[in-house]
């Protein structure tokens, strides 16, 4: 995952938002709907760090930082697979 894509992804998330609240999906609505704003919201600031850090690793091109960075990603791509495969098999 590149930068770029990150942000682009947090950017999207926005948009979706953006969609739901005029849709009238407010976070007050529901407790789902709160839920739904707070678990994405979470999910886009986790995003956002590891896009910022993902950008200082690589701007200062630390071997040391670029390894934790891919770790951090890495992670996350395991973490990914796992909820999905639980989605699916559910």
């Amino acid at each position: 995952m590149t930068c770029t894509e990150g942000l682009a992804f947090i950017l999207g998330q926005l948009g979706a938002w953006q969609l739901l609240l005029s849709l009238g999906y407010a976070p007050a609505e529901s407790p789902a709907g709160a839920f739904f704003y707070l678990a994405t919201g979470l999910h886009g600031l986790h995003l956002l760090g590891g896009t910022v850090a993902l950008g200082v690793a690589l701007g200062r091109r630390e071997p040391v930082l670029l390894r934790f960075t891919a770790l951090y990603w890495h992670y996350l791509f395991g973490v990914w697979l796992v909820l999905l495969a639980l989605l699916l098999w559910s």
